[in-house]
């Protein structure tokens, strides 16, 4: 082989892999399809989401709303979770080369704007709609209540003020109708009102699990039904998507279920398949979230919230979906 040949091939392979690495190939090593990533930007019509494809396993990457399964434009940001709204994105990710984790915050040309430590391993996120408030939740060990298995720390930040609750454990809770103390409390899970001053969450304790509503100026909390995991608000604030575990035992797994937060009424969805994920609201009527399969891989589904109809995939190889406009 001549040298010109040699470095013909040897470019050649360079390009295809600075091109998989950056999004501007055809198709990843399994053949799912990427698009180029120039304009990347949390405008939409668009879904955001964790891409566990070969080729850009843990990259932020975007596709298009009306062809979720097409090229998916992918993001040189790796992130454990992602999520978007209002033009303000985060990515949970690890900080540096000790095990550490960090929420970052991004723009709409997904620049990371600010930073901050997490103590703990990443589990969920969430934006306000308007993208003012963001909130996370993380795994920790240690509790001494909790005979060394993982505990949950949420917190919040208002990027407008920079004010923080680092963890909603500091807020005074209301356990049905009286004030509550305990040792245990965890919560995990926030999803934010339209008011950026309320908010929903999971608060377990006692062997109880329950959907809580917050408010942040008065730094309180207080309980309204038991069995509500990973709570998600709808866009018309009336109704909750959420995990509910099977016979209120979680070793049974989790039925995805919507709450209607002025009747109570609990609608169990077409998905029969256990989820343990916290969903997302699509549009008005219609739900995604991940299941896993393989190792460190995962597809996004979606399901009519109001019962109806029968699982369908949405977007393979993905997880930790994020709807944009």
């Amino acid at each position: 082989m001549t040298r010109r040949v040699l470095a013909a091939v040897l470019g050649a392979v360079l390009l295809a892999a600075v091109a998989v690495t950056y999004g501007v190939y055809t198709t990843t090593a399994d053949r799912t399809p990427v698009a180029a990533a120039s304009g990347l930007s949390l405008t939409g019509p668009r879904i955001m989401f964790r891409s566990t494809a070969p080729g850009s396993k843990g990259r932020l990457a975007l596709v298009a709303k009306d062809d979720p399964g097409g090229p998916r434009e992918v993001s040189p940001l790796s992130c454990l979770r992602v999520y978007a709204a209002g033009g303000t994105g985060t990515c949970l990710r690890p900080d540096g080369a000790l095990t550490t984790y960090q929420i970052a915050f991004l723009d709409r040309n997904l620049q990371v704007q600010k930073a901050i430590p997490l103590v703990g391993i990443p589990n969920r996120t969430r934006v306000s709609a308007d993208g003012r408030m963001a909130a996370w939740t993380v795994f920790v060990a240690g509790d001494s209540y909790n005979n060394g298995r993982f505990s949950t720390r949420s917190g919040l930040i208002d990027l407008q003020t920079q004010d923080m609750v680092d963890s909603l454990e500091f807020l005074s809770v209301t356990l049905d109708g009286h004030p509550y103390q305990a040792a245990d409390l965890n919560f995990w899970g926030i999803t934010f009102t339209a008011d950026d001053n309320r908010f929903y969450a999971t608060m377990s304790t006692a062997g109880h699990r329950y959907l809580v509503e917050g408010d942040i100026a008065a730094k309180t909390v207080h309980t309204i039904t038991e069995n509500v995991e990973c709570p998600s608000l709808s866009p018309d604030g009336r109704r909750i998507a959420f995990k509910s575990a099977i016979d209120n035992n979680p070793t049974k797994g989790w039925r995805l279920t919507v709450l209607d937060l002025a009747t109570g009424t609990r609608t169990p969805l077409a998905e029969t398949r256990t989820v343990d994920d916290q969903p997302t609201w699509l549009d008005a009527g219609t739900i995604a979230y991940a299941i896993p399969h393989g190792p460190a891989d995962a597809d996004i589904w979606s399901v009519r919230a109001d019962g109806s109809g029968r699982p369908t995939l949405l977007i393979p190889h993905a997880e930790s979906p994020a709807p944009l406009g």
